[in-house]
């Protein structure tokens, strides 16, 4: 299990949803100040949204992470006008925000061909620089990558959410029976007969403090953000994720889910939401689940006692 684990830990380390990069505009071109001739403005940097890009080809392919559009052509006697410099384009997977070293968002890329200016090019030199030419903008930027999805998979660890993206759709996710075998985000797109498709993201599990950034809560939980629609995948037997942690039936997983998404940002409520049931295969599923319509019908009463019983464990 542990040889497992490291495993898990070296795959997630090859998916990267943020990146970190240095963008600068091309400097302008010189003037021509016997004649009064302006050089060219420099290339301009920009983010264009690709549906096959990914931050990790990014990396592989530009590992300084550094871009740098061309320089303005100088003026002289044949070309009074010096030409712009060559833009520099970045194409980057959809779904991305952009950040600045701040971490204040600065824009975004939702759709294939969106484009982001990230760095504009300086003014070629002209009589208001004395025709000397001005530097383009330079910044580090952050690229924070966020799933769009029309539904995404919601749910603790070994829930049965990757089987279950498996069968609905052609996504071949990893599979096994011990808790976190998805340690990365998987998409997958359900192809109907009249050529209809929905995208379904399997997010790797949560766990309880998740909102508090434990485990990776944050990593994943950001990736619910875009989803527009949430299916809550629950084990009927319920859940517990090691010796050391409590049991959880599959309502008090429902109810823990549910304010994990709260806790971490509280218009994830406002999505619309269903819920699935899994492993009704495993005995005594029916006699769970006959108890767990009975709680979801009078939803109020059983979260009195359940938090009443947390509060009783939390004294013991």
């Amino acid at each position: 299990m542990v040889r497992c684990g490291g495993a898990a830990l070296r795959k997630y380390g090859n998916f990267i949803d943020n990146l970190r990069l240095y963008v600068r505009g091309g400097t302008g071109g010189m003037g021509y100040p016997r004649l009064g001739g302006e050089g060219g403005r420099g290339g301009d940097v920009w983010f264009v949204a690709e549906e096959r890009a990914t931050l990790k080809s990014i990396r592989n392919r530009y590992p300084r992470k550094r871009f740098i559009a061309g320089t303005g052509a100088n003026s002289s006697v044949r070309a009074l006008k010096g030409e712009k410099g060559k833009d520099c384009e970045v194409h980057v997977p959809w779904g991305i925000s952009v950040l600045g070293d701040d971490g204040k968002q600065i824009g975004e890329l939702n759709a294939a061909g969106e484009r982001f200016l990230a760095a504009r090019g300086g003014l070629g030199g002209s009589l208001a620089t004395n025709f000397l030419p001005c530097k383009g903008q330079s910044r580090i930027v952050r690229l924070d990558l966020k799933l769009i999805a029309d539904v995404g998979l919601v749910g603790f660890p070994n829930a049965g959410k990757s089987s279950l993206l498996s069968k609905i759709s052609h996504a071949k996710p990893e599979i096994a029976n011990y808790a976190f075998t998805t340690i990365q985000p998987e998409l997958g797109k359900i192809m109907y007969a009249d050529y209809k498709q929905i995208s379904v993201a399997d997010l790797p599990g949560l766990i309880e403090g998740a909102h508090a950034n434990k485990g990776m809560g944050h990593k994943f939980l950001k990736h619910v953000e875009r989803t527009k629609q949430l299916l809550l995948v629950v084990d009927i037997s319920g859940f517990q994720l090691s010796t050391k942690t409590l049991f959880r039936t599959a309502f008090e997983t429902i109810l823990l889910l549910t304010k994990e998404l709260e806790l971490y940002k509280e218009e994830l409520l406002t999505k619309p939401a269903l819920l699935a049931v899994n492993k009704m295969d495993l005995p005594c599923a029916k006699d769970n689940l006959n108890e767990l319509m009975k709680q979801l019908q009078n939803p109020q009463g059983w979260m009195s006692f359940y938090f009443l019983e947390c509060i009783r464990t939390m004294k013991g």
